[in-house]
């Protein structure tokens, strides 16, 4: 199929001199013709194809021969005049009559085959073909998909993602799917033009277009100093340069998994070294591309002018980013592993990227912080340079207890607690008299700054047992009134003296009158009962 639509090597030697046009049966392609006198080798071409066209639609069979007027070869097709071999269509080495009984070879195969071809039992062939075709296509694919997932596991480490290791396989996973997808690609273009150039009526369009995406992808289309590049190389120097990604990134993990693994130094140190070695890997790898490539560094100065700028003004923003990330791994400061606080978000650093660092919250939420915020921020890091951190519990006891008791319950639950250190020895201090209770600190060590939260609640659990056990009481606020009994000396006007005195003796007065209204009543009553008993009794 592809000799069909590449010329031979003799047609190309034929091209390269002089202008040249094909004789096609069925877009196939048998030779070429060149301009013989006033006659354009389009013009004869497109004479003879119409006939050649023609012949192999007829039925029965077509007759070639060759005959020579004006001692020039002519080919003849079923008597009509198809072309003649003149001393131009000749190559180097060859007469016109050798010349003429080649191409008249080939006129016959090719319009044997297209007539062949035109039978109902070929379509019914192709038709089994062309379903093969497609069947063994998509089984094809899915092997494609199975092959890629299969390198991708083993190029891929296990680790990988992992918060120990902090490997970031992103480039590699990224160009076996695009190598996945690019493979895909091709195999159903190749199909559809293989099925299409099974049958004579599409097989011209699927070559014009196969030779219009080839020369689309030959074509020169970027010019770079004195080399010009098309988009097949385009797409090969694309590849290759996924392919540097690739292997700095393998490279780098097995480094980060199997050796720097094996060393003494933190986590921190080893993921600086890493990220050094895949930035040169890459560098080195991109430079020595673009050497092979044909590239001159120097032409491309203007090109790198132009990308600080853009980088000064459009990227400041990922610019800034980037030298966060290299001055956060180069410093130290903060390491994977770590748990820090920056901002309202705290939790364990589980990877150091170039832009923009991973937290795993305390609510195992993973949050994407910018580098820059590490050093825009002031950040809590409670893992730096050392393993332990301190814990601060305040606990405030009601008056009558002896503070030595105090003390001893305290560092009791503190000593009992798994997740409290040794060493440093847990502590109690005693901060003072308030108002209604006794105000005490107990300080604990801990090597789990994650668990910080879960560990106070325990030990304040722990806390509220033993000093119910010790029956110490929790504060809680009062307030004590007093009253004081005794005569207030006040002193009075005269005219409101004389008018309570009036007052109090209408008051007097009211009482007395109401006392002999009330004795009159007594009285008025107890003679009523005395004469209703004397009247029963009769």
């Amino acid at each position: 199929m592809m000799i069909g639509w590449l010329l031979t090597t003799e047609m190309s030697v034929q091209a390269q001199s002089r202008p040249t046009a094909h004789i096609t049966v069925d877009g196939r392609q048998l030779f070429e013709l060149s301009e013989a006198g006033q006659f354009s080798a389009e013009n004869r071409a497109g004479d003879a194809n119409l006939i050649l066209r023609e012949a192999v639609r007829s039925p029965g069979g077509v007759k070639v021969e060759i005959v020579e007027t004006n001692q020039l070869p002519v080919i003849l097709v079923n008597n009509r005049h198809l072309l003649t071999v003149t001393q131009q269509d000749t190559f180097t080495g060859r007469t016109k009559q050798e010349q003429a009984e080649i191409w008249a070879q080939r006129i016959r195969e090719a319009v044997k085959q297209g007539q062949e071809e035109r039978r109902l039992d070929y379509f019914w062939r192709a038709i089994l073909v062309v379903a093969l075709s497609v069947l063994g296509a998509i089984a094809l694919h899915f092997l494609l998909g199975w092959v890629g997932r299969y390198w991708l596991r083993r190029l891929v480490p296990r680790e990988a993602n992992h918060p120990e290791t902090g490997a970031q396989p992103k480039g590699i996973e990224l160009f076996l799917q695009l190598t996945l997808v690019v493979v895909r690609s091709l195999l159903w273009i190749g199909i559809a033009i293989y099925i299409t150039d099974l049958f004579p009526l599409t097989r011209e369009w699927s070559r014009s277009i196969a030779n219009i995406l080839w020369m689309s992808l030959t074509s020169p289309v970027i010019t770079i100093g004195e080399s010009s590049y098309s988009v097949i190389n385009i797409i090969i120097f694309i590849s290759l340069l996924f392919g540097v990604l690739a292997i700095a990134g393998t490279l780098t993990n097995l480094l980060r998994s199997r050796v720097l693994r094996m060393t003494n130094v933190s986590r921190g140190v080893q993921e600086s070294i890493a990220i050094a070695i895949y930035y040169s890997l890459i560098f080195i790898g991109t430079v020595l591309l673009l050497q092979i490539w044909g590239l001159d560094i120097s032409s491309l100065a203007i090109v790198a002018s132009v990308f600080g700028v853009a980088i000064g003004f459009g990227l400041q923003g990922v610019a800034k980013e980037l030298v966060s990330g290299f001055v956060i791994t180069f410093e130290r400061a903060i390491e994977i592993g770590d748990f820090v606080q920056v901002g309202e978000f705290m939790g364990t650093v589980e990877r150091l990227n170039a832009r923009s660092t991973y937290l795993r919250t305390l609510d195992d939420i993973v949050v994407i912080v910018p580098n820059s915020r590490f050093l825009d921020t002031e950040v809590v890091n409670w893992n730096h340079q050392t393993s332990a951190c301190r814990l601060v519990l305040p606990i405030r006891v009601a008056y009558g207890v002896s503070i030595n008791t105090i003390r001893s319950a305290l560092l009791e639950v503190a000593l009992k607690n798994t997740d409290i250190l040794k060493k440093p020895h847990p502590t109690v201090w005693f901060q003072g008299y308030g108002e209604d209770f006794l105000n005490f600190q107990l300080l604990v060590w801990i090597s789990k700054p994650r668990k910080q939260f879960q560990i106070k609640s325990d030990l304040y659990f722990q806390i509220d047992e033993i000093l119910r056990q010790k029956n110490i009481n929790i504060p809680f606020p009062q307030r004590s009134l007093h009253l004081r009994t005794g005569s207030l000396p006040l002193e009075l006007s005269p005219q409101l003296e004389n008018s309570l005195s009036q007052l109090s003796e209408g008051l007097i007065n009211l009482l007395k009158s109401q006392l002999h209204k009330d004795s009159a009543n007594d009285a008025n009553n107890s003679s009523a009962k005395t004469q209703s008993e004397k009247s029963d009794s009769q």
